[in-house]
């Protein structure tokens, strides 16, 4: 019999997540659990499709500590080979489905990946980087196609064979492998073991005050990513609550979906309310069985979060958390005083400090790295102890974020510690300069980065995204930023673009904006073939 434990224990006692599944599947069996592609499952219905994929798994030599790749856009069978492959005791290495093969097949190797779960629509990419994976026992195609001839996941669902679920251990075996996207050289596993995720969800359901049984996400966030995998799947499903999973974001398409299925949480990036703004009026009352909508992933603009509110009468709760804590851990107070700007209090369970680049801690007010301690912080890299250790001050994970926290306990994000700009000795923090372009009647979207400058050390550059039928020039902009800011913050070059280049989850990606202007500059960066 799984242990029992409950979400107002002060000091639960961690499960495995199958046994918390487990534990909380009577009061919900049959409720909803995943709508998708017009038919609903309910939880019953998903623990069985679940066990029978780790009984298939466990039939081919899948068992507890093997890593499996899970190569799926949004949809129930991702749900689905998750808890499957976390029920056959295995770890679950999900992939970014913007990489290329060779990024893809790094991992894969790098994980020591037994076997491949790939929906059809990459079976291209599986084609190319099938032969440089050597360790994949099987490969497995989700779909009605199966252009590969590979073992048909369809047959996993359906064809259940009898095993002993392994016993696990919370502490110490994994849920998750997932890689960072390896902005400073090699992608880097972060590891997540069962009592990391069992704290974070359980912190993700009492910050988010959610009901069990009564909520409904729209899952539109990629799920392969920790923000979505978290708060937008694994806190609903193993607590009673119901997923939307969206395969791609697309404004209308969740409008339809909220109004359809009635949901009751959104949560997205910046960019995704950047965009849900620009929907005609006649959209807005489909966003009315809404709660409220949280932010994460990027730094939210106080103008976008004040537009939206005002368009849709939805409070958007803004928070923050790192892949290495699991990764939630802070958020606005649902209910409570929310400050635009920050992204909030600790969740339970999670503790957070401000320390200098000596590990000593800050008092408050003071600009240093947010530091995360708590059972949610990643047992480290995988296979990279020197990493690790440089990751941690002690006990506290390093999250590379520059940040201060106020007189009530609300933290603020300045920047990542890798975008701050240093002209001429000072430092120049870029979302700043971005909060005051969001505030231009005629910006969209806009981002800052440093580009070395030879007199002043760097200087800022402004990228920007103009809203339809406006107009504004370099100059104008220029001239905006000097009513408000100091004269080494105001960017000396401004670029327009149709639009940023954002990753799979929605995020600017500041790195391509930096390696633009180097080929603007005359210097090309890029690696051979890349």
């Amino acid at each position: 019999m799984p242990r029992k434990t409950t979400m107002l224990d002060p000091n639960p006692n961690p499960l495995s997540l199958p046994e918390l599944f487990q534990n909380n599947l009577a009061r919900c069996a049959d409720k909803p659990a995943i709508f998708f592609g017009g038919r609903v499952l309910t939880f019953a219905e998903f623990d069985r499709l679940s066990a029978n994929v780790a009984g298939a798994l466990a039939a081919r030599g899948v068992g507890r500590g093997d890593r499996i790749g899970l190569y799926c856009p949004n949809s129930d069978a991702f749900a689905i080979a998750y808890f499957g492959i976390l029920k056959a005791g295995a770890a679950v290495v999900p992939l970014n489905l913007l990489l290329n093969p060779k990024e893809v097949a790094f991992i894969l190797n790098d994980a020591g990946a037994k076997a491949l779960l790939y929906h059809e629509a990459f079976a291209p990419a599986v084609a190319a980087l099938r032969g440089s994976v050597p360790g994949l026992a099987f490969l497995a195609c989700i779909g009605a196609g199966n252009p590969l001839n590979d073992l048909p996941f369809s047959a996993f669902t359906i064809s259940y064979q009898p095993f002993a679920m392994p016993t696990l251990d919370p502490a110490g075996d994994l849920v998750a492998i997932i890689y960072t996207s390896g902005t400073t050289g090699r992608p880097k596993g972060a590891m997540l073991t069962h009592r990391n995720l069992f704290f974070n969800t359980l912190s993700v359901q009492q910050a988010l005050q959610l009901q069990p049984g009564q909520e409904i996400f729209i899952t539109v966030l990629p799920m392969f990513h920790a923000f979505a995998a978290t708060a937008c799947m694994l806190s609903p499903l193993l607590y009673g609550n119901a997923i939307v999973p969206l395969p791609k974001f697309d404004p209308g398409q969740v409008a339809d979906a909220i109004a359809a299925t009635r949901a009751t949480i959104f949560c997205g990036v910046p960019s995704m309310f950047t965009s849900l703004l620009r929907l005609p009026d006649a959209a807005v009352p489909k966003f009315a069985s809404l709660r409220y909508a949280v932010s994460g992933g990027a730094a939210l603009p106080v103008a976008v979060l004040k537009q939206f509110e005002q368009k849709f009468g939805k409070v958007i709760y803004e928070g923050d958390g790192p892949t290495e804590c699991s990764p939630v851990t802070c958020v606005n107070p649902i209910g409570g005083r929310a400050k635009p700007g920050t992204v909030g209090r600790p969740v339970p369970f999670v503790e957070m400090q401000i320390r200098d680049d000596a590990g000593v801690e800050l008092p408050r007010g003071q600009i240093g790295e947010i530091c995360v301690r708590g059972p949610n912080v990643m047992q480290g890299y995988w296979k990279l102890p020197d990493e690790t250790r440089d990751a941690f001050f002690g006990e506290w994970f390093r999250t590379g974020d520059l940040g201060c926290v106020d007189a009530d306990g609300y933290f603020s994000i300045v920047d990542r510690k890798k975008d701050m700009i240093i002209v001429n000795g000072m430092n120049v923090y870029p979302r700043i300069i971005e909060e005051l372009l969001y505030r231009h009647p005629a910006v969209r979207e806009a981002a800052v980065v440093g580009e070395p400058d030879e007199l002043h050390g760097e200087i800022p550059v402004a990228f920007v995204v103009l809203k339809e039928n406006a107009a504004a020039t370099a100059a104008d902009l220029r001239a905006f930023c000097r009513e408000q800011l100091g004269r080494h913050e105001v960017p000396r070059k401004v670029f327009f673009r149709p639009e940023l280049p954002k990753n799979a989850a929605g995020k600017i990606l500041k790195r391509e904006l930096r390696a633009a202007g180097e080929l603007e500059r005359g210097v090309d960066s890029r690696q051979p073939g890349g």
